[in-house]
C-alpha cells in the first residue's frame, strides 16, 4: 500500500493575513490621478479651497479686519502649504517604507504590501504637485533642517514613533479631506484629490496601525519609553510645519503678527484638535501616549487637549 505525501501546511500570520487583504484592495480600488482628475477644469471663483471655519485666523481679531478677497486667499495659501508638506511626508514615508521592503522577504505579502504602497505615493505626491500648480500659488517649501532630515530618515530604526509619526500626518490631513471633498463649496478639483487621497490612504492608515498594534507589546519598558518621548517630541513640530508662515505674507498680512494669532487662535487649537481626534485616541490606546512628560509633549502641538 503505498502512502500519500502531503506537503506541510503552511501558517500565515495575521500580517501577511493584513497585507493580503490590502493588495486585494489595491487591485481593486486604485486610481490614476494623471486620467482621474479633471485638470483642465477651470477654477470656479465662486468656490472657496478650504473651508473658512478651518482656517488658522478665523475668528480672529485680525480676521475681522481681513477683506473677503484676503481671507478667500489666505484660505488658498493654507491648503497650498499643507499639500506641499504632504509631499514631504509622502516622501518620508516611502523612505521607511523601501527599508521595510529591502530588510523583508521579498515574497512575503507584507513586503509585497510595502512596495504596492510606494507606488500609490508616487501617484499621491505627483497629484498633489499638480495642483499645486493648478492653484496658481508656488510650493511652500519646508525649512532646509527639515529637508536634510528627509536624507537621514532611512537610517532611522523601524518602530512604534516612525510609524506613530507616519499615522499622525496621514490621520490629521485625512480628516481634514473628508470634511472638503463632501463640501460641495470646494473647488471640484481639490475635491477630487481629496476623494483619491482619502481612499486610498485608508490602506495606508490599515497597514500603519497594524504595525504599531504589534510592535508595541514586543517591547521592553525603556524601549517603548524611547519610542513614545521621540513620537511626542516630534509632534509639535509636524503640527507647526503645516501651517508656513510665509502664507499670511502672501495675502498681505504681516507673518509675525498673524503667525502669533493663529498660534493663540482657540478656534485653529479646537481644528488642530479635531483632525488629530482619531489617531490620539488610536495612540493612547495602543500605549505610545502615556505618562505626564508624554503627554505635556503632545499637548505643545495642540493635538491633545489641557484637560487630557
Amino acid at each position: 500500500m503505498t502512502e500519500t505525501s502531503q506537503e506541510p501546511v503552511r501558517q500565515v500570520s495575521k500580517r501577511e493575513k493584513t497585507a493580503e487583504r490590502l493588495l486585494r484592495s489595491s487591485a481593486a480600488r486604485s486610481y490614476d490621478p494623471q486620467v482621474d482628475v479633471d485638470w483642465s477644469a477651470p477654477i470656479d471663483p465662486d468656490k472657496r479651497f478650504l473651508p473658512e471655519h478651518r482656517v488658522s485666523l478665523f475668528g480672529t481679531e485680525l480676521w475681522e479686519r481681513m477683506t473677503p478677497e484676503q481671507r478667500y486667499e489666505l484660505g488658498k495659501h493654507e491648503i497650498i502649504s499643507i499639500t506641499s508638506f504632504g509631499i514631504y511626508a509622502e516622501v518620508a514615508l516611502m523612505h521607511l517604507l523601501l527599508k521595510v521592503a529591502t530588510q523583508g522577504d521579498p515574497t512575503s505579502r507584507h513586503a509585497q504590501y510595502a512596495l504596492t504602497e510606494v507606488a500609490d505615493e508616487c501617484r499621491h505626491s505627483t497629484m498633489f504637485g499638480r495642483g499645486i500648480e493648478k492653484s496658481g500659488v508656488g510650493p511652500y517649501l519646508a525649512p532646509r533642517w527639515f529637508r536634510g532630515l528627509l536624507n537621514l530618515s532611512l537610517l532611522l530604526p523601524i518602530g512604534p514613533a516612525t510609524y506613530g509619526g507616519t499615522l499622525l500626518v496621514e490621520e490629521v490631513t485625512d480628516r481634514l479631506q473628508r470634511e472638503s471633498m463632501a463640501d460641495e463649496d470646494i473647488q471640484p478639483t481639490i475635491r477630487m484629490i481629496n476623494k483619491i487621497h482619502v481612499l486610498e490612504e485608508a490602506r495606508h492608515i490599515s497597514f500603519a496601525r497594524a504595525e504599531v498594534n504589534r510592535r508595541v507589546p514586543k517591547m521592553g519598558r525603556i524601549e517603548l519609553a524611547v519610542n513614545r518621548v521621540a513620537l511626542a517630541l516630534a509632534a509639535p513640530s509636524l503640527v507647526r510645519l503645516m501651517l508656513h508662515p510665509d502664507v499670511y505674507q502672501g495675502v498681505g498680512v504681516d507673518p509675525k503678527q498673524a503667525r502669533r494669532a493663529a498660534m493663540a487662535n482657540p478656534n485653529y487649537q479646537q481644528s488642530i484638535r479635531w483632525m488629530g481626534e482619531r489617531i490620539v485616541a488610536f495612540l493612547t490606546e495602543a500605549g505610545m501616549i502615556s505618562g505626564v512628560v508624554t503627554k505635556a509633549l503632545w499637548r505643545r502641538s495642540f493635538l491633545l487637549g489641557p484637560d487630557r
